[in-house]
């Protein structure tokens, strides 16, 4: 990406159960921290966890939240005090809400029937009306963040009561019949974890299992009542599979969109997969967790990210005749893109540029000179590399368009013939309201300036994007049984085409 503050997820989500006999041996604390340290490119403004001892009927939940990435929100090893044998943890980027201590999750809200506690990933497209709602029922709200509306609702109890006691599942089913989009929700209370993504999928979830011993995945079916076995230390949800390797888990499946998943000591089941609004037929997972935000190892809908957004540079190479020396790319998230162009086009991949990854998102530049010398503070040119050659330069989007211009400066001082820079997704024309903090239409390079326009406004040579069919192409190709599925995906910030109604 061109400048990495310009687009950013909203949060990452985690939970993890201990499997067996409590108290657990395992040390359910450290598991989420470690999980929430695995999904921190997805949120770092805020951080909390809470653990509870899982009693059914009077559960105590220890909470500790803060400012900051994980390492250092508990860096005082708070961990120790957060006892339990199940937990969620939260990592935070502000979409709705401002960032500061009141709004970092998860939130914790007694009710009748005990505490929960809620950890949410996304933005409600209604929320304007459900705040109405809570606010109706005499209820305050302390912030402006849905994820506290979301926690509000669930507290409520429903209009016709519940006679035969709570009923938390078809709670949950109300509310998601309530709001379309967009969550990933992991809930707990009392010995349960419930975890569960909105009707379009527009945000991930996926399970996995700490593994204690060698085990063997038995078939199980989405919409069975059977539970997977205790073959293991315990259970873990995320919003990435890229966390697990790290807690010694084996990554299970995703959630289906609309599913409400329960999990115990005892294993886990599948309650539910409440159905899309009526005429919307295909979910609408966000296509831009292929392009940038999820971590190149992770597994969305059966495939790793790593390869689409090699596929991507492939399809970007077959839209995109030139003629060069060599391949390269501004580093670190586009290098799949750029080696999938090098194999496709038959030009050597290159490196052109060193990152200096000890300049921080916050760097204070106190002066014009520094100021103006902002991108040789991020990166370094191997001029040995590219001296009097013709470069192709993959990037994996551009947003505003504030980085590469100097980045392109920067290349030709020091001794590049030509930069062509090829995007590896499509123009970004509107904003997301899903959940990603995308910049205003005023904002965005791409309702300003043509393609042709750009590469002379940044001193390229030329410049291509990748068409959205390309993008959707390169996606879809690794899914199995897409249509079968009713499978697809968001590209609204591509194209301006929605799946659900704006409410404002």
């Amino acid at each position: 990406m061109d400048d990495g503050t310009e687009l950013r997820e909203a949060c990452g989500v985690f939970g993890c159960v201990a499997a067996g006999e409590w108290p657990a041996e395992v040390d359910v604390a450290n598991v989420i921290s470690l999980g929430l340290v695995g999904v921190q490119h997805r949120g770092q403004e805020s951080a909390g966890i809470v653990t509870s001892d899982g009693d059914v009927t009077n559960a105590k939940f220890h909470s500790h939240k803060g400012m900051g990435l994980v390492s250092q929100v508990f860096k005082d090893d708070p961990l120790h005090k957060l006892k339990g044998n199940l937990g969620i943890g939260h990592t935070r980027y502000s979409t709705a809400g401002s960032s500061e201590l009141t709004n970092c999750q998860p939130f914790v809200v007694e009710t009748s029937h005990g505490l929960i506690a809620v950890a949410h990933n996304g933005e409600l497209v209604n929320a304007g009306k459900l705040r109405k709602k809570v606010l109706a029922h005499g209820v305050g709200l302390s912030t402006q963040s849905d994820s506290e509306l979301i926690t509000q609702l669930m507290a409520l109890t429903p209009k016709d009561g519940e006679p035969n006691g709570v009923d938390w599942p078809a709670r949950f089913r109300h509310i998601m019949s309530e709001t379309p989009a967009a969550y990933s929700l992991v809930v707990m209370h009392g010995d349960t974890l419930y975890a569960m993504r909105d009707p379009f999928g527009n945000r991930p979830l996926c399970t996995g299992k700490l593994i204690g011993q060698p085990l063997t995945l038995e078939k199980y079916e989405s919409d069975s009542e059977n539970e997977y076995g205790c073959d293991c230390e315990g259970w873990v949800v995320s919003s990435e599979s890229c966390s697990f390797q790290a807690i010694g888990a084996k990554y299970y499946r995703e959630i289906l969109p609309g599913e409400i998943v329960a999990i115990t000591n005892s294993g886990v089941r599948s309650l539910c997969v409440v159905p899309r609004p009526k005429g919307k037929d295909v979910s609408a997972f966000c296509i831009f967790e292929y392009v940038y935000f999820a971590r190149a190892d992770s597994i969305m809908e059966g495939q790793m990210v790593y390869t689409v957004r090699k596929r991507c540079g492939r399809h970007l190479a077959l839209e995109s005749d030139i003629k060069a020396d060599l391949v390269s790319n501004v580093p670190e998230s586009a290098t799949p893109a750029a080696m999938g162009f090098a194999e496709q086009s038959g030009i050597p991949y290159v490196e052109v540029l060193t990152k200096n990854r000890y300049v921080g998102r916050t760097f204070i530049q106190p002066t014009k000179r520094l100021r103006q010398l902002g991108v040789a503070k991020k990166f370094g040119a191997l001029a040995d590399n590219f001296l009097g050659k013709k470069i192709i330069l993959v990037d994996d989007s551009i947003v505003r368009g504030n980085t590469m211009g100097p980045i392109i400066r920067l290349l030709k001082n020091a001794g590049a013939k030509e930069v062509h820079i090829r995007v590896a997704s499509p123009p970004i024309h509107n904003p997301c309201y899903m959940g990603i903090n995308i910049p205003t239409r005023d904002e965005l390079i791409a309702n300003h300036k043509t393609p042709e326009q750009l590469a002379d406004a940044l001193g390229a040579d030329s410049l291509v994007y990748l068409s959205v069919d390309g993008l959707v192409s390169a996606v879809s190709e690794g899914i199995q049984d897409l249509e079968e599925k009713k499978m697809g995906h968001c590209t609204a910030c591509l194209t301006g085409n929605y799946p659900v109604e704006l409410e404002w």
